[in-house]
């Protein structure tokens, strides 16, 4: 799968308030290889991320703290967007699927929830032609973290309330890792600012007609002490964009 001399496949990384884990986080997806392009969207972060991604962009990245069998801290293949002030995770990754140039777009949290050598599992389907899009399953198997119990009840509640309007049988609605097609993302206009982007786009993928594939990935959840950001109000949002998205648009 290759588009003359693009990147076969772009990582969007939406970054607010991440300085404890976004050089990290970043050596770990150039540690992952593969014909890729890092695209990371800054939303107006204040506690030094910003500082740190700026040095990046100007190739003068300070020296990272490595991992086992990495390298340093490269800015040859990542490219670093900035909003103007605070929007949320849903206005980040729309200013960063519009910068994408891969035949495949993989959302990724600036956090370490998430683990990049998972990636090969989440564009197979895709690769093979069997999907369009592919959302990586926390509750499908793999290891994770022990953690919130009413969170995962929240969660799987949301996604069953998404299911029952889309009629898609997914176990995952509000996981971070998502690969689609870049032609499908242009397609598809998203509106939603924030974690409203989950039900949005699980939405308008299903009203599509959207070939979606599941696969498990492993999850080292973080708690609010940690920096997590999703909350209850989040939750309540998600529940009106179920409805809002499914039903009236």
């Amino acid at each position: 799968m290759s588009r003359g001399n693009g990147p076969r496949i772009s990582i969007v990384v939406p970054v607010y308030n991440e300085r404890a884990t976004i050089e990290e986080i970043l050596l770990r997806i150039q540690a992952v290889d593969l014909d890729k392009e890092i695209i990371v969207v800054d939303d107006g972060s204040t506690d030094g991320t910003k500082e740190i991604l700026a040095a990046l962009a100007a190739h003068a990245a300070p020296s990272p703290p490595r991992l086992p069998q990495s390298g340093e801290l490269r800015a040859d293949n990542v490219r670093v967007f900035f909003q103007e002030r605070n929007r949320g995770k849903g206005a980040a990754l729309r200013r960063g699927f519009r910068e994408a140039r891969g035949e495949i777009v993989i959302v990724q949290d600036a956090d370490l929830e998430y683990d990049p050598q998972e990636y090969r599992g989440l564009v197979d389907p895709i690769e093979r032609g069997l999907a369009d899009v592919v959302y990586g399953s926390r509750f499908l198997g793999g290891p994770h973290r022990v953690l919130l119990f009413w969170h995962s009840v929240g969660n799987r509640l949301l996604t069953t309330l998404s299911n029952i309007l889309t009629n898609l049988n997914l176990t995952d609605v509000w996981t971070c890792y998502k690969a689609f097609r870049r032609e499908l993302l242009q397609g598809i206009s998203l509106r939603e600012d924030r974690f409203g982007f989950e039900p949005e786009v699980t939405a308008k993928i299903a009203k599509a007609g959207c070939r979606i594939y599941e696969v498990p990935i492993s999850y080292q959840g973080r708690t609010y002490a940690e920096g997590k950001k999703i909350t209850w109000r989040d939750g309540i949002s998600g529940i009106w964009c179920i409805w809002r998205y499914n039903l009236f648009q």
